[in-house]
């Protein structure tokens, strides 16, 4: 039955909140406590996204081609633990490297992957709905994560998070297998419904040029772009600040990430909810709007009180994205037969921006200061802002 893949899905999507991206801010807090300094362990991070990076669009176009989605689903969970659990046993420049490098590939299969399951079982109708129910489960996913990640570095330390990591991939490999393959109907999950199976798809390279996939994605370039390294290097400026020394990182980290998840999920039922009567384009301007605010909080406010308000916002901006963009997406490439790969598109413009992120905001943090560093992403995010404004703007002249 149909609702059953549904469920298995929702599950899916709250386990692999905690596979998909390693470590995540506790790979900071780990190589930190090993003395290696911001723009080191910004420069491995950037590895890492550039590999993803490179390897996005070819994602895009497998997880569209591909009838075999809940195996790459699982080969993904099983490359990414394993290569995590090498930085175990030894945290050497090559292995830290090459571990990253690993993740970021298996990672960017992953997102258009479960972006065509979706919509081959949903329809474009209840697509956005379900994608609401998504992320709803994948915040709660992280968020127990990142508690139980929290109390196992305060009890056990950091090295306790690979074992929960592991965990998380197991029981993410149970609910994908619980997935029924006959519930996926292929055609749909790549933007072919009856009215267009019997059309030729759209090519690859007509859509890599459609302006509005272009815009979308050049601002979601620079938004990642000021916004990927602002909670790594958060938790980083506590972990090396000595007046901070009586805060375990490892809870603080953990901290970070509890406030944004707990957030995120009202605001992304909400957003899945109202997505039609507000339009996808103010959403996504709301969420441009509150990076801004974040990045000047960080800049002005270094005590780790602070750390509320500005992950609070992280929760809200990323809880409209998470349900806004996607959709947006799938109306705008409805009946192309490329959906995912258009995922990948933006994917790949999305990680260029989050994989130069922490190279540049730790370089920046390194050479100046920590306050230097958030205000320079702030300006950044401004210039998303205005990008994604203009072009509405331009319209909105043109049609009075």
């Amino acid at each position: 039955m149909l609702p059953g893949s549904l469920q298995a899905l929702c599950l899916m999507s709250f386990f692999l909140a905690d596979v998909r991206d390693g470590l995540g801010p506790f790979l900071g807090i780990f190589l930190t406590g090993r003395h290696w300094s911001p723009d080191e362990i910004g420069f491995a991070m950037t590895c890492g996204g550039i590999a993803g990076l490179l390897s996005t669009l070819p994602a895009g176009v497998i997880a569209d081609a591909t009838r075999h989605k809940r195996t790459v689903v699982l080969g993904g969970c099983a490359i990414i633990t394993g290569a995590t659990l090498l930085l175990w046993y030894s945290s050497q420049s090559w292995m830290v490297i090459v571990s990253q490098i690993v993740v970021g590939i298996a990672a960017a299969f992953i997102g258009p992957t479960v972006s065509g399951i979706t919509l081959g079982l949903t329809g474009q109708k209840a697509f956005n709905r379900q994608m609401g129910h998504n992320e709803a489960y994948s915040h709660a996913g992280n968020t127990l994560a990142a508690v139980c990640a929290g109390f196992a570095a305060w009890y056990w330390g950091t090295g306790a998070v690979f074992i929960l990591m592991t965990i998380m991939a197991i029981c993410a490999g149970i609910a994908t297998l619980a997935i029924r393959s006959q519930d996926i109907d292929y055609d749909v999950a790549r933007g072919l419904e009856a009215q267009h199976r019997q059309e030729r798809p759209m090519s690859l390279w007509a859509l890599a040029r459609k302006p509005d996939l272009l815009i979308a994605g050049l601002t979601l370039l620079l938004f990642h772009l000021a916004n990927a390294a602002l909670l790594p290097m958060l938790s980083m400026r506590v972990a090396s600040t000595p007046a901070h020394n009586a805060i375990n990182p490892g809870v603080y980290a953990a901290a970070t990430v509890v406030i944004s998840q707990l957030v995120m999920v009202p605001v992304a039922l909400y957003v899945a909810r109202y997505v039609e009567k507000y339009g996808y384009r103010r959403l996504i301007m709301l969420a441009l709007l509150i990076l801004p605010v974040r990045a000047a909080i960080a800049a002005e406010f270094s005590e780790p009180l602070f750390i509320i308000p500005v992950q609070i916002l992280d929760g809200m901006a990323a809880g409209i994205l998470g349900v806004a963009v996607p959709g947006y997406i799938v109306s705008l490439l409805r009946g192309s037969g490329h959906v995912n790969a258009g995922q990948s598109v933006v994917m790949l413009m999305q990680g260029a921006g989050a994989s130069f992120s922490p190279a540049l905001a730790g370089l920046i943090a390194a050479h100046y200061s920590w306050s230097t560093a958030f205000s320079a992403l702030g300006f950044i995010a401004l210039l998303a802002l205005l990008l994604w404004w203009l072009p509405g703007r331009m319209a909105l002249v043109k049609t009075t």
